[in-house]
C-alpha cells in the first residue's frame, strides 16, 4: 500500500518497485486462470499499465494487492468471455527463461520428472475446468495467499460464499486425482 502511496504521490521509482513486485504474481494467476501463459503475460502487463493510468482511483481503504487482483480477475473474465479465448489456450510449459516454480529433486530419476509434469499437467487441466469464481477463489487464496475476506473483494461476494466456492474447487481437484490418491493408499 506504501508503494501505491508514493506513486500517486508521483515517485516514478515506486510504480517500478510495484511492478518488480508484483508483475511475476499476475502472470502466475492469469497463467493458471487462463492456461495461456503467453496471453497471462499480456494480461500482467494490461493490469499495470491500468494501475499506472487509474493511480488517482486508487483509495487505501483495501490491501492494494486486492484492488490489483480485483482489475487482474476483471481482465482474466473479459479474456474468457471473448470467443477467440478458446482458440488461444494452450499448455502450461515452462517457457525458455522462465523458472519452473515446483522442480523436482536434483535426486529424482526421469520417471519422477515425468510424473511430476503429468501431475501438474492434470492438475492445471481441472482447474481450467472450474466455473470461473471458484477457481479464482482457489488460486487467490491458495496460490497468492489472500484471505477469504481479501478474495471476498475481489470476488465480490461474502466469506462464506469464498468458502464454499474454495471447499468446491477443492473437492474438484480431489475427485480428478482420485485415481492417484487410490494408488498411492494401495
Amino acid at each position: 500500500m506504501q508503494l501505491m502511496l508514493r506513486f500517486q504521490n508521483g515517485d516514478m521509482r515506486a510504480f517500478d518497485a510495484l511492478f518488480q513486485k508484483y508483475a511475476p504474481a499476475l502472470v502466475n494467476f492469469a497463467a493458471q486462470f487462463l492456461g495461456n501463459r503467453a496471453r497471462a503475460e499480456e494480461i500482467a502487463q494490461d493490469v499495470l499499465l491500468r494501475v499506472y493510468g487509474q493511480r488517482d482511483r486508487y483509495k487505501p481503504t483495501a490491501k492494494f494487492s486486492t484492488w490489483l487482483f480485483k482489475i487482474a480477475q476483471n481482465h482474466c473474465l473479459n479474456e474468457v468471455r471473448r470467443r477467440e479465448y478458446k482458440l488461444r489456450r494452450e499448455p502450461l510449459d515452462p517457457q525458455e527463461g522462465q523458472p519452473e516454480p515446483n522442480l523436482p529433486s536434483p535426486q529424482a530419476g526421469p520417471e519422477q520428472v515425468l510424473e511430476g509434469e503429468e501431475l501438474a499437467a492434470r492438475i492445471r487441466g481441472i482447474l481450467l475446468a472450474m466455473p470461473d469464481n471458484q477457481r479464482t477463489a482457489i488460486l487467490l487464496s491458495r496460490q497468492e495467499g489472500m484471505s477469504y475476506q481479501e478474495v471476498a473483494t475481489v470476488i465480490g461476494c461474502t466469506q462464506k460464499a469464498v468458502k464454499s466456492l474454495v471447499f468446491r474447487a477443492t473437492q474438484r481437484l480431489r475427485a480428478g486425482l482420485q485415481d492417484i490418491t487410490d494408488e498411492d493408499e494401495a
